[in-house]
């Protein structure tokens, strides 16, 4: 009996995790599940990657009644494309099951999704600008609503998204259970916590990078040669690479320069529009271009599969972003490899940061087309 059985009831669960070729749950589904189940109110940090969707969601889904009518868990995200990830993986287990879903963002036609809302979804996910607008039109009703979610959290509390989670959740069941989970967590967000939920349990899952299959590795690069080297890491044979960016005119200004020389791109920043960045993640995620140039922010909570590459054009602050950059890469065993651009100042900082996290970082040079 594999260990989704003890925990999770629904049959169509058990079928759609078999044929998804699942076996063991990971470590925040093991710790999470038993937690939400209890109907407590929890607060979850854990890395993009280790599984947290299907943390909240499996329990979530096992309890929906399908036969009553109406919403009865409301999901909130902060970027239209984690919304729209969120709902695929919905569609996707609850397949087999009479369990209604509808997603809500800001940019589409409201009218349509009015329309949606007709059809009486039992799960509804969002962003909270969207599902404001809709309680506003008394077009959705929360007020039997048991379970809000909030996904990447620390992003939420931000003062227009912090103002939003609250009018949601005001009309919502008393006893209701409110789940935040979270990339990061600091103490701005466990103080929002603290005023917001009951009793809560706190999971942190430990940052790692025990990625067998991935090497750690940086090419030493002066500011003004980094356009030049990310130029010919471009034509790497296969490659499929993110490149992460401290600020976005720093992005941007690289976009035209290399696409100025050729190299195939796609961008995805905070203030892309919404069908640009549709367009940007599609392409990327298709493989027709080598690199997606993003900041932490804009690739925040997005599962991107088969990345060859994690560049880190600009250095990370500190070894917890470096982790959540690097982990974007080597997922489920795949073979990757890591490389930071560094100049002669950031070298002692790698350095430090190579013993903290007991990581071995090699020095490498790119020629003819590969690392050496």
């Amino acid at each position: 009996m594999s260990d989704i059985s003890k925990l999770i009831q629904s049959p169509f669960i058990h079928k759609n995790w078999q044929d998804a070729g699942f076996e063991a749950l990971t470590p925040v589904q093991e710790r999470a599940i038993p937690i939400i189940q209890s109907g407590k109110d929890l607060v979850c940090e854990s890395p993009t990657g280790t599984g947290k969707t299907l943390a909240y969601l499996l329990p979530v889904i096992d309890t929906i009644d399908p036969s009553r009518k109406q919403a009865q868990t409301v999901i909130l995200a902060p970027s239209r494309e984690l919304v729209m990830q969120i709902h695929q993986e919905i569609q996707k287990w609850t397949k087999g099951s009479d369990i209604k879903s509808a997603a809500f963002i800001g940019g589409a036609n409201v009218k349509r999704q009015v329309e949606k809302l007709k059809k009486k979804p039992h799960i509804i996910v969002g962003t909270t600008g969207r599902i404001v607008e809709l309680m506003k039109m008394k077009k959705l009703k929360v007020h039997e609503v048991k379970t809000v979610i909030v996904d990447e959290f620390d992003l939420m509390i931000a003062a227009e998204h912090l103002h939003e989670v609250e009018e949601i959740v005001k009309p919502m069941m008393k006893e209701r259970q409110t789940l935040f989970f979270s990339a990061t967590l600091s103490d701005e967000t466990e103080d929002v916590a603290e005023e917001m939920l009951n009793e809560y349990e706190l999971v942190k899952m430990e940052d790692s990078l025990d990625q067998m299959k991935v090497e750690h590795t940086f090419v030493f690069s002066e500011a003004r040669d980094k356009i030049e080297a990310l130029r010919s890491i471009a034509h790497f044979n296969g490659i499929k690479a993110l490149v992460f960016f401290n600020q976005v005119d720093k992005l941007a200004e690289a976009a035209d320069k290399l696409s100025y020389k050729g190299v195939e791109l796609e961008v995805l920043a905070g203030e892309s529009k919404k069908i640009a960045r549709k367009q940007s993640l599609d392409s990327f995620r298709a493989g027709k271009v080598p690199l997606l140039l993003t900041t932490d922010v804009a690739a925040r909570g997005l599962d991107i599969t088969d990345v060859t590459h994690v560049i880190h054009y600009d250095f990370p602050s500190d070894a917890k972003q470096y982790i959540h950059r690097s982990g974007r890469t080597g997922r489920m065993g795949a073979e990757g490899t890591v490389i930071s651009l560094v100049n002669k100042q950031q070298l002692s900082f790698l350095e430090k940061m190579s013993e903290e996290l007991d990581l071995p970082i090699t020095e490498k040079r790119i020629h003819g087309g590969t690392l050496k």
